[in-house]
């Protein structure tokens, strides 16, 4: 079976610096992957070139076997930051997708139908202000699974949040996955959110960044209890982000 994504010898410099080394990974449809690595090793400039926002120097990206360049609407990318818009309501923030292309009133009804799914209910009229950090997130997430894109490059989504919402919203997304139906690109520092998320875990090797290993994560049943049990595992993965191994 030929994969869904396919990134071929994907290797990138900034400001002359050599950052990524011939990445090589696939997705099968509706996988979830975590890019693990150090600070500053490359996991960014990795989603931004899926996204199409920063070209590679070298390689290739397929999805379905079709290379794909530039900005590509098989991609949806939710950075770090919710980037909300403090002026427009929720309802006008998660359609804005549809705003951008000349108006959906199909879109708009398909986020109203949707805002209880994402935890959102009653809160259309709402402005970012008045909302928590978990909510805004929420929202962030529903404009990002109304763009018509299969695969959503998620950049280290939860790391403003307090630890508690924090969890509070791995678990959403872990519950909210078959809602979703989308394949996705987790990059993150936490070990515990890779762990708990994905499928698979890529640990990044400090610059330029190769894989330096792949980890299928393939319990079939997780929760918190079993997330406390994973110390072995994570002992692993610490040790390959600290370049053992």
């Amino acid at each position: 079976m030929n994969a869904f994504l396919d990134v071929k010898n994907i290797s990138a410099r900034y400001a002359g610096e050599r950052i990524l080394e011939d990445i090589n990974f696939t997705l099968n449809r509706g996988e979830f992957v975590a890019v693990l690595g150090s600070s500053g090793c490359g996991k960014s400039t990795l989603q931004n070139i899926l996204a199409g926002i920063l070209p590679a120097e070298e390689g290739q990206v397929f999805v379905e076997g079709t290379e794909v360049r530039g900005l590509n609407p098989r991609f949806s990318y939710m950075p770090q930051d919710d980037l909300l818009m403090p002026w427009r309501t929720v309802l006008d923030n998660v359609c804005l997708y549809s705003a951008i292309h000349g108006g959906r009133p199909a879109m708009r009804e398909q986020a109203r139908q949707r805002l209880r799914d994402f935890g959102l209910a009653g809160c259309e009229r709402a402005y970012p202000g008045e909302l928590s950090g978990g909510m805004r997130q929420r929202a962030a997430f529903l404009r990002t699974s109304l763009c018509p894109a299969d695969i959503l490059l998620l950049d280290e989504p939860f790391a403003a949040l307090d630890v508690i919402t924090r969890w509070d919203m791995q678990d959403w997304l872990k519950n909210m996955r078959q809602t979703l139906s989308r394949t996705a690109v987790l990059v993150t520092h936490d070990v515990d959110e890779a762990l708990y998320l994905c499928d698979r875990i890529l640990i990044l090797s400090g610059r330029p960044a190769r894989i330096r290993r792949e980890i299928p994560i393939e319990d079939t049943v997780r929760d918190r209890d079993w997330l406390l049990g994973q110390g072995e595992r994570k002992r692993e993965i610490i040790g390959l982000l600290r370049g053992n191994g």
